[in-house]
């Protein structure tokens, strides 16, 4: 057993496990397992050179063993409907000037006021223009102009 050999191996497997934690996106936790086995044999005297190959086949295995479930698990998480979301494709009433480059706007939608931006960016929609609905980014609804002004 070369001590070097299994210091090193310790040392990437741990700073593999602090990538994973940092990333949550089960990049390195397959490398920080082919590092384990390639820790074991380290520990057992193997040739580095053999380690390295224990290493890289031990992470490909790995990966490929549980690609299809982690995918499927990774899959399912699937953005979770609220109720705001039913404004989502309704009709809203500008209620205060929608100007994106100076940040302001507001609209009617639902029966509650809400901070609005429009689509596009070049597009002021004025007080009692009626807009659709696209998207929800945080509490501010994602509109653009979708009909006849509103009478106030």
């Amino acid at each position: 057993m070369v001590l070097w050999h299994v210091i090193f191996w310790a040392v990437l497997i741990i700073l593999l496990i602090c990538t994973e934690i940092g990333t949550v996106q089960l990049v390195a936790v397959w490398f920080a397992a082919g590092g384990i086995i390639a820790f074991i044999g380290a520990l057992f005297g193997v040739p580095f050179y053999v380690q390295i190959i224990l290493f890289i086949l031990g992470s490909l295995l790995l990966l490929l063993a549980t690609r299809r479930i982690t995918r499927r698990l990774l899959r399912g998480h699937r953005k979770i409907p609220t109720n705001s979301d039913r404004v989502v494709g309704q009709e809203c009433i500008v209620r205060e000037e929608i100007d994106n480059l100076r940040g302001s706007g507001r609209v009617h939608a639902d029966g509650m006021d809400w901070t609005a931006r429009s689509t596009d960016d070049k597009v002021v929609c004025p007080v009692g223009t009626v807009c659709v609905v696209e998207e929800i980014q945080g509490v501010k609804l994602i509109v653009r102009p979708g009909g006849e002004p509103a009478s106030s």
